[in-house]
């Protein structure tokens, strides 16, 4: 009888940029993470009391205030970690206590498996997506659309559904993003089910796999032709 993955991912959309907030929980444990809290602090309290997470931290993809402006609000209510980036740009850094700078490649246990931080710059200095390995599950793209994977990945505002994030705003370096998406994101396993940072598609997630062939942003096999699009 295959195992039962404890990996849980909750996706929530929030505010008027539809920014999508997750939890990543552990069904056995109920320990979590949450991802970019932004726009609605007591609902994701409050979605967490639900649930009866315990959360052990906050996980930021980027500084920009429209993932990361929850943070103190949800303090007031939980005393955690806030992991950022190290190479964050200084004027995208949260203003808040419990700050904790993370390095490239560190990961987080949560029991059974791990959260591996991804430094992925481009859209910002300190850009950081979370990969995590579990158990193969099947994860819900929406329109009846299903992906069965045993890996997968939020990828904020790195790495969009048939899209990326913009080089175009201070910190911003399509350069730099071209080398995260080519020499990191892409060589994920093809199964790899990414979960963006703003809900800009139809669907809710994709497999890497399908983003090959969909996505021009993962078609330019050279650094030209990536930033004549991307700028």
């Amino acid at each position: 009888m295959q195992e039962k993955s404890p990996l849980k991912i909750d996706q929530f959309e929030l505010g008027p940029m539809a920014n999508y907030i997750y939890f990543i929980s552990n069904e056995k444990t109920k320990d979590a993470y949450v991802v970019d809290p932004a726009w609605d602090s007591e609902f994701i309290y409050e979605q967490a009391q639900k649930q009866n997470l315990n959360l052990k931290g906050m996980l930021i993809t980027h500084g920009h205030p429209d993932h990361t402006n929850g943070i103190n609000a949800l303090l007031k209510h939980i005393d955690i970690p806030v992991y950022v980036s190290l190479d964050e740009a200084s004027f995208y850094k949260p203003i808040c206590e419990n700050i904790i700078d993370v390095k490239p490649g560190e990961s987080l246990t949560m029991g059974d498996f791990e959260i591996k931080l991804l430094h992925t710059p481009g859209h910002t200095p300190g850009s950081q997506c979370f990969y995590i390995e579990a158990p193969s599950q099947t994860y819900h793209a929406g329109d009846h659309l299903e992906f069965v994977s045993k890996s997968i990945v939020i990828s904020g505002d790195t790495l969009f559904l048939d899209g990326c994030g913009r080089c175009d705003l201070p910190g911003g370096n399509a350069e730099i993003m071209f080398d995260s998406i080519a020499n990191i994101l892409m060589k994920l396993p093809d199964e790899t089910v990414i979960f963006p940072g703003h809900n800009y598609h139809h669907q809710h997630c994709d497999c890497l796999s399908n983003q090959k062939k969909t996505n021009p942003y993962l078609q330019y096999d050279n650094l030209k032709q990536f930033i004549a699009k991307r700028m």
